[in-house]
Parts: C-alpha cells; structure tokens; sequence
C-alpha cells in the first residue's frame, strides 16, 4: 500500500507491506520533485520505480488515482508472470486503512521538514562561523584507516540539507602513499578525488578515474536524493581531519589542480589536547587558529561529521583487512581459478598442504597440467 501527502512542495510516500493479512510494517520514502507536479503524478513515478528490484504483491492499494493504473499493473503482472491489481479503494475498510497511512505520510512529512528547518539553521551558522558565501548544500569530509600503515583506506562522507548522503560516501585503497605516510594517504586521496572533479568539468562523460568505490543509488531513496555513479558533484566545503600538516597537503593539491582556497573553502578539524572533544582547532587558509565555544551547536556538528567519517573510514578498513585475512595464497598464482583452486583444496586439504606437496602429485590433480604444476611447485619454493 502507497499513501502520499504533500505540502510546500515537499511529499511523503508511506508504504506499508502486507502479507497474508499480517502488517510486515511500513517505511517512509520523500522523493524529489519540481514543486508544481501534483501528489497523483509523483506517486505514479514512484510505484513504477519501487518494484524494480523487488516482487510485487498481487494487489497493490494507492491513496490516490493514478492515470496510469491499468499500464503500471499490466508491466508489473508481466513481470511477476500472475495479475497484479493496482487499486484505489473508495470505500470500506481498506479504504479506512489507506486514509491512516495517509495521516502517517503527513506525520512523517511534518517531522522531517522540521529536521530540514534545524538542518538548514546548522548549516548557515556553519556558513557563518568559516565565512563562507552561503551555506554549503555538500559538504565532504576526508578520512584515512590503517593498521602499521597495512590495508590502508581514505574516506569520504557527505552531508548537506538531508543530513548524511550515504549513497554518496565513497572509500579508495591507498595505492601509492608509504605505509603510514598520513600526509601520504590524505595527499593520494584528494588527488583522485579533484582530479576526477577537474576532468569531469570539461568532459562530462569523465570515468570514474578517482578508483573510488562506492554504490550507486538509484530510484526511491529514503534521502530523497539520486545519485548515478558517473555524477560528480562539487563540494560546497571541504573538512579533513587533521591539523595544520592536513590542511597544507590540501591546499597544495588544490594549486595542482589549479584550484585556490575560494574555488574549494576547506578547514581541518586538530583534535583536542588530550584528544578532548570540544578542545578542537580549526584551520583554515588565510585565518589563524581558532576554537568553537564548547557549547556551540555548529562544533557539535562539525563533531558528528567528523565521527561518522572515522566511523566509515574504520569499517571500509576492517572490511578490508578481513578480506586480506582469508585470502588464499593460491591466489597469487597465474592461472589458479575456482575451479583449479577447488580441485587442489580437495586433494591437498589446504594451502599448506599444496604447498608441501610433491611435483609429481601436483601433475596429478584434475585440471593442473606439468606446466601450471611446475608453476604452483617453484611459488611456494622461491629459488
């Protein structure tokens, strides 16, 4: 069931989901739209996209009459392989239950554009305390994650009016940078990502040269944002954590790219003495050092951003390292897939045991010919 309200040009689908009578609960969706469309048009658009990955149920009930009813339930039937109704119900008792999930979608709408009113008071006391031009619809936030410089990661997490886009975050494996060299791993990270940026204002078909990994979101978002891999969206204000080191390998790989302070406003966050949330030091080019009063709303702020990127930029890291942990020396070996590697395991127990094992017993296992044994042979006994 899909109910919709709108208001101010904002709109709230709610969906619940039924199965053999029993209510499996209901999520609220607020897609983005021109302010002039109407709720019926916007709830059309948003039904054909919601079963794009997912089984429709057999009957689907809307809060509102869509013109393109019977063509929604004929592609969606073909689909599924059974009829699918698409309904309105105009009296009765589903009628009842779709006017409550209506008054749910109006709830739901007025709780979230208050959280925009707050969201977006944040973010022009943001625009005030680091003088910037207006308040920042994007803001980026860099991060990096090692162990003794192993499995190395650089981070970054977005938010803006919506709070936290995390269909934007996006995560890199440190390539180049010496292990450990935290400058290093900052330096290698903006790099891919303003070198991507700059590319992209002149080719608009740019490719995602940056080597960034992260997913592409695509239909209805509960952010109520879009985002296609191949977009590349310019930060408003730019926030790494560090202190004065951060920021000058920043600044420089601005001036690589030709790009100046004004064209990317960018501050790092010091820790406090003592690691002391709220003793925090900003830096910003042109500015000397300065503190937010403890009390601040806009350092609380700034302290959640900063925490929600440590936060990814350590489980990007553990994922990383724990792929690292099971990973099968017979990996490295050229010409070991699947196949080949399962066929090994099962006659040899494990890595350990192909690894002892005879040449003459390599030639014998299905699918491993003299000279890929030979290759598996001298891997594990480098001359």
């Amino acid at each position: 069931m899909f109910a919709i309200h709108m208001e101010n040009g904002f709109s709230c689908i709610q969906v619940f989901f039924f199965r053999a009578g029993q209510n499996w609960g209901n999520r609220a969706y607020f897609p983005r739209h021109e302010r002039d469309v109407g709720a019926a048009e916007v709830l059309e658009a948003f039904v054909a996209q919601f079963y794009d990955d997912k089984p429709s149920p057999e009957l689907i009930l809307l809060s509102e009459e869509i013109e393109g009813a019977a063509l929604v339930a004929d592609a969606l039937s073909v689909r599924a392989g059974s009829r699918i109704e698409v309904r309105t119900p105009q009296r009765g008792e589903k009628k009842e239950v779709v006017a409550r999930a209506v008054q749910n979608a109006r709830e739901a709408l007025v709780r979230r554009m208050a959280e925009s009113a707050n969201q977006s008071r944040l973010l022009q006391a943001l625009a005030d305390a680091f003088d910037l031009a207006a308040p920042p619809e994007r803001v980026e936030v860099y991060d990096n994650s090692h162990i003794m410089g192993t499995n190395a990661v650089g981070a970054m997490i977005v938010a803006g009016a919506d709070g936290f886009t995390k269909g934007q975050y996006r995560k890199w494996t440190i390539k180049e940078a010496t292990p450990g060299d935290d400058f290093g791993m900052m330096r290698e990270v903006l790099r891919r990502r303003f070198r991507r940026l700059v590319r992209a204002q002149g080719d608009s078909a740019a490719g995602a040269e940056d080597g960034a990994e992260g997913p592409a979101v695509r239909g209805p978002d509960a952010g109520g944002t879009d985002f296609e891999r191949d977009e590349v969206p310019w930060p408003d204000l730019v926030v790494i954590d560090g202190g004065a080191g951060q920021l000058s390998v920043a600044l420089e790989v601005l001036a690589e790219m030709g790009l100046t302070p004004r064209d990317v406003p960018i501050v790092s966050i010091a820790k406090g003495v003592d690691r002391d949330a709220g003793r925090e030091t900003f830096h910003m080019p042109g500015r000397p050092p300065f503190r937010l009063e403890r009390n601040d709303p806009v350092l609380f702020f700034l302290q959640r951003l900063r925490d929600e990127a440590h936060r990814f930029a350590i489980g990007a890291h553990r994922a990383r390292r724990a792929a690292e942990m099971v990973r099968n020396p017979l990996d490295e070996i050229e010409g070991i897939g699947p196949t080949r590697k399962r066929a090994l395991l099962s006659r040899f127990g494990s890595a350990k045991g192909v690894a002892r094992a005879a040449l003459a017993d390599l030639e014998q296992t299905p699918g491993i010919n003299a000279e890929l044994a030979r290759r598996i042979h001298d891997h594990f006994r480098p001359a």
